[in-house]
């Protein structure tokens, strides 16, 4: 696996003859920020929705249950604000034999009500996670040959191969002060891993300081490295470079002289 970034591209479109499953889900007030915007943690709670109602919707709920994300990627094309109602589409944009592109497409005609009584236009997320299949040990195993079958009837890449998107390496200062995260109960799941919309609350945070980077299309990328298990000490870097924020979460090594890069978020405007 390559840790050198690449060029950002656009995400593929699905083929026309591409099987995918489809789910709608409506959204809450607590999806939303005080501009009535679907947060990016929200999409990350809706990514999560859709997979698990994905896989218990195929009989590999048996063969193939134990997943976990590398990276996910999120393209606003145009914001989903509340009051809405959205369908989500699933299927595979690229696989290989232990790992996939799983594409999905968040879609919503906006409603009006009282406190949003505003006509708004649709509302478009296009999305892309590298999910990685392992045991019940978390350790990278197989697609069953069903699986394999299935996903790659979806896509003409068969050979993919993971390259970071993200500069992994932090740097030795930010454009800002760092700044520490203090992490909740309720951002673990039963697993005591980290929620991936836990993650996403920090950029949250950032958001409210940049509030001209998600005025236009705009793409999020957030690449996990490492675990964040409960009790640890989080500490965020931030880097603005022209039109483009980077952060990188980091963790106190045993020792505590040292940081470990955890996981790494950017958020820019969308390739063309």
């Amino acid at each position: 696996m390559s840790d050198t970034p690449t060029p950002p591209q656009p995400l593929a479109d699905r083929p026309d003859n591409a099987r995918y499953f489809e789910a709608q889900y409506r959204v809450r007030t607590g999806d939303i920020d005080q501009d009535m915007r679907v947060r990016l943690d929200a999409v990350a709670r809706f990514l999560q929705d859709v997979a698990n109602d994905n896989i218990e919707a195929t009989e590999f709920w048996e063969t193939d249950p134990y997943w976990i994300v590398r990276r996910t990627v999120v393209d606003v094309i145009s914001p989903i604000t509340w009051p809405a109602t959205i369908t989500a589409q699933r299927w595979c944009g690229a696989l290989s034999t232990r790992w996939t592109n799983m594409r999905v497409r968040f879609t919503a005609k906006h409603e009006t009500n009282m406190f949003n009584p505003d006509e708004r236009p649709d509302g478009l997320i296009e999305t892309e996670a590298f999910w990685i299949l392992v045991n019940d040990q978390g350790i990278p195993t197989r697609l069953s040959d069903e699986a394999f079958e299935m996903l790659s009837q979806m896509t003409t890449e068969h050979r993919l191969r993971w390259k970071a998107m993200n500069p992994v390496k932090a740097p030795d200062a930010g454009s800002e002060p760092d700044r520490e995260h203090v992490l909740r109960a309720v951002d673990y799941d039963p697993f005591k891993h980290l929620n991936n919309a836990a993650y996403l609350a920090v950029l949250e945070d950032e958001v409210l300081a940049h509030p001209e980077l998600i005025e236009g299309p705009h793409r999020m990328v957030i690449e996990y490295l490492r675990p964040i298990e409960p009790g640890a000490s989080l500490t965020i870097r931030r880097l603005r470079d022209g039109d483009t924020l980077t952060l990188w979460l980091l963790l106190h090594d045993e020792e505590g002289d040292g940081k470990q890069v955890a996981a790494t978020i950017s958020l820019g405007p969308l390739p063309t």
